[in-house]
């Protein structure tokens, strides 16, 4: 009879996390910086259409501006602005 394979797919998840951890580890800020650019140009995606820019993916963006008010805060903190540079958003 054979030993059941938990043992080798333990040790093969082990060894792909510590390889993920190892690879990954000097370019976590970098990962973490792409995410943070990526997120504040969706961000200008979304308040140009509350501006009345054109969008070209305004369809999609349009029911995700409830949980980008919540997001905005951050965002012009990030960008070095006081207040909000919305009045209608006023999440100051």
């Amino acid at each position: 009879m054979r030993e059941p394979a938990a043992p080798v797919e333990s040790w093969w998840a082990r060894l792909s996390a510590a390889l993920g951890e190892f690879y990954a580890a000097p370019y976590r800020r970098t990962f973490a910086r792409a995410r943070r650019d990526e997120d504040d140009l969706f961000m200008l995606l979304v308040y140009s259409e509350a501006l009345g820019l054109p969008n070209p993916a305004s369809w999609y963006t349009l029911e995700l501006m409830p949980v980008m008010y919540e997001r905005f805060h951050d965002w012009h903190r990030r960008m070095g602005m006081e207040r909000s540079p919305l009045d209608h958003v006023g999440c100051c």
